[in-house]
């Protein structure tokens, strides 16, 4: 469970660089496919832009969608 002093993914400005904490998705698929787009500990993640239910967020030279809900398992 997330310490709610934690700030996810869900908190970040729109264009701030951040550092990923963790990404705690409790699912080894899903976390092998983030560790392959470079979304893992210490890499710097940027939210572009959002939307009602996702947000484009900046990993490495690539710009991906997520959804609220993974965006909230990702700490910064």
């Amino acid at each position: 469970m997330l310490n709610t002093a934690e700030k996810t993914l869900r908190d970040a400005a729109e264009g701030e660089e951040y550092i990923i904490r963790d990404v705690l998705t409790h699912d080894d698929e899903l976390d092998a496919f983030l560790f392959s787009l470079g979304c893992y500990s210490g890499e710097p993640i940027t939210v572009v832009s959002r939307r009602k239910t996702s947000c484009i967020v900046s990993i490495k030279d690539g710009r991906y969608s997520i959804d609220s809900r993974l965006a909230g398992a990702i700490t910064i």
